[in-house]
């Protein structure tokens, strides 16, 4: 587990890609990020907290989408908290995502509203 200023303990992160995005990743053993992480240079992922919300923002009516949760603690100096959305500290990877970190990986599929049903996203 990390210690998140202002966040507590933490333990999951999540990222929403393509279904497409995660094949080539594993194909290659790391994912190096969508086309807005290769822009930005990092990697954009969300807390527990959060990503329902960038599912909404950024992800309304894009099916074929799926959720990977990694371990936080697991990307070691690489992963920074930084202020985004509102003034809120996000994480962000400054580096490739080997496949082997992520611990989860679901469908999300579209709901009634449009928005990726991310279903349980724990902290």
């Amino acid at each position: 587990m990390g210690r998140v200023p202002g966040r507590g303990e933490l333990t999951r992160i999540y990222k929403i890609l393509k279904r497409a995005e995660w094949e080539a990743a594993r194909s290659a053993g790391a994912f190096g990020g969508t086309a807005i992480d290769l822009a930005d240079g990092y990697i954009h992922f969300s807390a527990a907290d959060q990503a329902r919300e960038t599912a909404r923002r950024h992800f309304a009516a894009q099916d074929d989408l799926l959720l990977l949760a990694v371990d936080a603690a697991s990307l070691g100096t690489a992963l920074r908290w930084e202020p985004s959305r509102d003034g809120a500290l996000f994480p962000h990877l400054y580096a490739h995502l080997p496949t082997d970190l992520v611990v989860e990986v679901r469908a999300a599929p579209l709901g009634a509203d449009g928005i990726p049903d991310l279903g349980p996203v724990a902290p």
